[in-house]
């Protein structure tokens, strides 16, 4: 697997060189480290002193020069790989332009098969306005995107939220196959979606709402219990539940009350109104988790 695995200095970006250490049992074959200046915030004062705008970004980019071998020793301790010899080829790419898509720019030109960030996890209004650039990368890029929100030495704790679409078992694929340690335990969850308001609901029998809603629990149960024999065949420590309740609520209770350390979600590409309105079910969950997130879009993850 090759890792782009973007780095600005922060305790948060720490966190996501240090999840290398998650991984390590799949030995990536690529590991690059990425940090990019926004040369934007220096333009303000064009004009007036491009001097002292040179001198500006020359220190930004030795700072960033500084800040790239930092974290490849820590990327290679955290794998294990400080003192023997390398079996993870290292890049380091100091980059110009805007944070988002350059990190997304930069990981389609290494092909990255995930893209690894820190996250401070901004759940409240000042961080729905703003946005982070985590979740900015997370709207646009096409591979997976693994964002953590805390130190996470393992994965020890896994929850692969699931659907009935190709999304989620694309999810499933890059989880058994890049992810998951031997020594994991993984919750696969379905929160179905009532086929009945609650309004409705109150003027049906229970009878007639058994009905309605038996055979969307049954279609959801039987979703879990084929991608837990995938699992199983693997060594996995699955176990497998079935909500009928709103999704994201249900999906964050779940995570939250069993300490996980990761979840794991599948998702399409977003339109440009979704990323507008920041309307999509992943991007909701990536905000409010309370664990790190892994979010896979594409078919043949």
């Amino acid at each position: 697997m090759r890792i782009l695995c973007a780095v600005d200095g922060s305790e948060y970006s720490q966190w996501g060189v240090q999840a290398l250490e998650a991984l390590a049992s799949r030995e990536p074959e690529a590991v690059t480290l990425l940090h990019a200046i926004d040369v934007s915030s220096l333009r303000t004062a064009r004009g007036k002193n491009p001097v002292a705008e040179r001198r500006a970004l020359a220190a930004m980019e030795k700072a960033g020069g500084l800040l790239l071998r930092e974290a490849e020793r820590t990327a290679r301790v955290a794998l294990g790989q400080a003192a023997t010899s390398p079996r993870t080829k290292f890049q380091r790419i100091l980059a110009h332009g805007p944070l988002a898509s350059t990190i997304v720019r930069q990981a389609r030109r290494v092909k990255a098969d995930l893209i690894l960030m820190g996250s401070r996890g901004l759940s409240d209004i000042r961080g729905f306005l703003l946005g982070s650039t985590s979740r900015q990368v997370a709207a646009i890029t096409p591979c997976p995107i693994l964002i953590v929100k805390r130190p996470t030495p393992q994965f020890g704790r896994v929850t692969l939220a699931v659907d009935h679409s190709k999304h989620s078992r694309a999810a499933a694929r890059f989880l058994r196959s890049h992810i998951l340690s031997g020594s994991a335990t993984l919750t696969i969850l379905s929160s179905a979606e009532s086929p009945v308001s609650d309004l409705a609901a109150r003027y049906l029998s229970e009878s007639q709402l058994a009905e309605l809603t038996t055979p969307v629990m049954d279609r959801a149960l039987a979703l879990v219990n084929a991608l837990r024999e995938e699992f199983i065949k693997e060594g996995v420590s699955v176990t497998t539940k079935v909500r009928m309740n709103h999704v994201i609520d249900t999906i964050v209770k779940e995570v939250e009350a069993h300490h996980e350390d990761l979840l794991v979600i599948g998702s399409r590409e977003l339109t440009k109104s979704e990323r507008l309105h920041l309307g999509s079910v992943s991007e909701s969950l990536l905000r409010h988790a309370p664990c790190s997130v892994l979010i896979v879009r594409g078919t043949r993850a």
